[in-house]
């Protein structure tokens, strides 16, 4: 592998504002998604398994539970003396909050110019994949580029929240213009996934300029950098709105799905291993297509869903097409449908709570209905 030569950098809060409601006591970076793992999950496995073995995290606020997670990084084989998982400060050079991802990377410029890699690949938290760095940095140095983007081509998502960048990319892979979100574009199109590997040398000079905004000042001038883009043609979701967690999370109810994310291209996707009992279905209990993790006691009826560890489901309740989160309880006659439960709530007998797809019925953590 050649990623030995690579240091990773991964943002913790930058889409916090994306899902409001799973991130007002905790980093987008530790949403829980797919019934066991967290979002950080899959970039960390992604890089530890592209043999990049130093990666830091930048965080910035609501970041307890993140580091409760990923510990030291031996879940992700990246709990080593020299290297390994390292927590970054969210302070500026003037010691203020970080606001845009360039101001984040001058915080951490020290952490980078002490670095002995040559390259740096960054990436966002939001997006769920299982990708191979180790390729795009190689495909990143037979280009002589000095940024390589990833991206995935598609059509607008309605359901986004927010704008995304768009890519032209020539036949030669080179990015010939950047639209940042001033203006949606129909048909298909190369959305940047907030992915890319940057020489690290080139990285510093660009931390030594006036540039405001990596996105609207740094990746828009391709006339004077070398930008070329690498697609990612495997399973991606991009957690950017309640209705695309809400979509994505039972999408993986879908087993090519399944395939497509945990086992395509030899990947792994790690997480931290909470020793539980195996789930519990008592007899006159029904699941249909469900995620259930270890931990869980059915009694009643479970169908399209996504159960997370712990979950108590009880007799004569009915829980369908919805993500329930760690050690909820849903007691007795209750119906649920088209829900988000946030972990350790509390659904009282009888309750009848009801969303839609586009705008699921969210229940807030601890909460007691």
């Amino acid at each position: 592998m050649i990623t030995n030569k690579a240091v990773g950098i991964v943002f913790g809060n930058i889409h916090d504002t994306d899902v409001p409601e799973l991130t007002s006591n905790r980093t987008l970076a530790s949403v829980p998604f797919g019934g066991r793992y967290r979002l950080i999950d899959f970039v960390l496995s992604n890089m530890a398994g592209s043999g990049i073995n130093k990666v830091g995290i930048i965080t910035k606020n609501n970041y307890q539970s993140l580091m409760d997670h990923v510990g030291s990084g031996k879940s992700w084989d990246l709990s080593r003396k020299n290297g390994g998982l390292i927590v970054l400060p969210p302070y500026t050079e003037t010691k203020e909050i970080y606001n845009t991802r360039l101001e984040a990377i001058r915080g951490v410029s020290t952490f980078i110019k002490r670095c002995q890699e040559d390259y740096v690949v960054m990436s966002d938290c939001d997006c769920v994949c299982n990708f191979d760095f180790d390729a795009a940095i190689r495909y990143h140095i037979e280009k002589g580029a000095d940024i390589t983007a990833v991206y995935r081509c598609g059509t607008h998502d309605a359901a986004s929240k927010r704008p995304h960048t768009v890519m032209t990319i020539d036949s030669t892979g080179r990015v010939n213009k950047v639209n940042t979100g001033e203006r949606k574009l129909s048909g298909e199109q190369c959305f940047f996934t907030n992915m890319l590997v940057i020489s690290r040398r080139f990285l510093l000079s660009i931390l030594e300029g006036e540039y405001k905004s990596f996105s609207r000042d740094v990746m828009k001038k391709t006339e004077q950098y070398r930008i070329f883009g690498y697609e990612l043609t495997g399973y991606y979701s991009c957690i950017d709105s309640m209705a695309n967690y809400f979509r994505h999370s039972l999408g993986l109810l879908d087993k090519t799905n399944r395939d497509l994310l945990f086992r395509s291209g030899g990947g792994r996707i790690h997480t931290k291993v909470r020793d539980s009992a195996p789930l519990r279905v008592e007899n006159g209990a029904k699941v249909i297509n469900s995620l259930i993790a270890d931990g869980c006691v059915v009694e009643g009826e479970v169908k399209n869903s996504v159960l997370f560890r712990g979950v108590r489901v009880a007799k004569g309740a009915v829980v369908s097409n919805s993500i329930i989160m760690q050690d909820v309880s849903v007691s007795a006659g209750s119906s649920l449908n088209a829900c988000v439960v946030d972990k350790n709530a509390i659904i009282l007998d009888k309750r009848v709570l009801s969303g839609h797809p586009t705008h699921p019925y969210f229940v807030a953590k601890n909460a007691v209905i």
